[in-house]
């Protein structure tokens, strides 16, 4: 599990950012950077490596801060979740992340 005093953006691989984010209907995401599924599903789309595509590599922050996915503002840093998905993470590194949809 991760510890408490590792709860911060700064000293995670960004596994959030792997996830698969369904987006909602009030979402205001340019089309740019979605993708649907085969289920019929619009997601944030992510790169071949798996990245949400609104990711800028070069700052390691969203581009598209101020318009993310509902799911992504209530994503809580250090919460339950996050902490569930970055142990998850180092137990199985990037190739171990679950692509499912929650």
């Amino acid at each position: 599990m991760v510890s408490p005093a590792h709860d911060h953006c700064d000293t995670c691989d960004a596994v959030c950012c792997r996830l698969t984010v369904v987006l909602q209907g009030d979402d205001d995401v340019p089309e740019r950077f979605t993708d649907i599924t085969d289920a019929g599903l619009r997601v944030m789309a992510r790169d071949d490596e798996g990245w949400c595509v609104a990711v800028d590599a070069a700052r390691m922050c969203c581009s598209i801060y101020d318009t993310r996915p509902e799911v992504c503002r209530r994503f809580a840093m250090g919460g339950p979740y996050c902490r569930e998905i970055r142990a998850e993470y180092a137990d199985h590194g990037a190739r171990g992340i679950p692509l499912i949809m929650y």
